[in-house]
């Protein structure tokens, strides 16, 4: 049953917030993306919209002063929060008892990149009422490494069915554009090989301390298997960076170094079933990987 926030619970106020910045003598800074949410409904309008489970081990990335943490709380079994900030990872425990009394067992804070953390860093450091690895990431992602961060965690951790993300509007059109649009390229073909993902809502500036210049945009996203290919992930993703290097041209021409010759690059186009003339920016991640398998098979013969 999916368990939904609680209006009765208190979450943190932008008086709140900045309380406890002063006592952490803290000052937002843009290097590690630090823009927090004073505002709870907003807060539950994202953990709601992430559909949390009440059995669920949830990862929070970037939690900051807490006012995710709070509402991960409520709706999940036990939360994992990563943190970068030294200060503010030692005082986000010591915060959620206070609001949230005897949740010790339920969190565990790990100071550290989530662009480096591995898989084993964050299940040796499972809270102790959590049943098994992470299964959902909710989090407010820093908009300097939202894309990096989220595929490096789908790649460190295949236990994670969905989950929600806040990130700058613009990443999250990205991450969630489909074949054929202009806005599409390896941040929406790469996310594609882990889950299917939604643009699930726009977030105002207002909601945060300080403002960010831009909006914010939320994206959902559940995971799949990836495509049935004899190619690796990496083989796949080289065939797409190369692809959208030179988007404006054709894939043939994009992919004539990569290949050997332009001729090479067509003979393997044509194998996988792809149009040598078409560009990077109408092909699916099937279609990506049937080219990556190709040449795999070629390199092997």
């Amino acid at each position: 049953m999916d368990s939904v926030t609680s209006t009765d619970q208190p979450l943190l106020s932008g008086a709140d917030i900045r309380k406890l910045a002063d006592i952490l003598d803290l000052r937002p800074t843009k290097t590690l993306g630090q823009n927090y949410v004073i505002d709870p409904n907003t807060i539950r309008r994202i953990v709601d919209a992430a559909h949390v489970k009440s059995t669920e081990h949830v990862l929070e990335v970037g939690p900051g002063l807490g006012s995710l943490t709070l509402g991960l709380i409520d709706a999940a079994q036990a939360v994992t929060a990563v943190e970068i900030d030294p200060p503010v990872a030692a005082r986000l425990a010591t915060t959620v008892e206070e609001y949230r009394p005897g949740s010790a067992d339920r969190l565990t804070v790990i100071e550290g990149d989530a662009m480096r953390i591995s898989a084993a860093d964050i299940v040796d450091a499972a809270p102790q009422a959590a049943d098994g690895p992470p299964t959902a990431i909710v989090a407010n992602l820093p908009y300097n490494v939202a894309v990096p961060v989220m595929l490096h965690l789908l790649a460190e951790l295949p236990s994670i069915q969905h989950g929600l993300v806040m990130v700058q509007q613009e990443v999250a059109e990205r991450l969630t554009a489909q074949p054929g649009s202009k806005i599409y390229g390896v941040p929406s073909v790469k996310m594609a090989w882990y889950a299917q993902a939604t643009y699930a809502g726009t977030v105002g500036t207002k909601v945060f301390w300080p403002a960010p210049r831009i909006t914010s945009g939320l994206v959902q996203f559940t995971a799949r298997k990836p495509p049935a290919t004899a190619a690796t992930r990496a083989q796949v993703f080289e065939v797409i960076d190369r692809a959208f290097a030179q988007r404006r041209k054709t894939l043939r021409a994009a992919l004539s170094t990569w290949a050997g010759s332009g001729t090479a690059a067509e003979e393997l186009l044509v194998a996988a079933d792809v149009d040598p003339k078409a560009r990077g920016e109408v092909l699916d991640i099937e279609q990506f990987s049937r080219i990556a398998e190709q040449k795999q098979l070629r390199d092997t013969r």
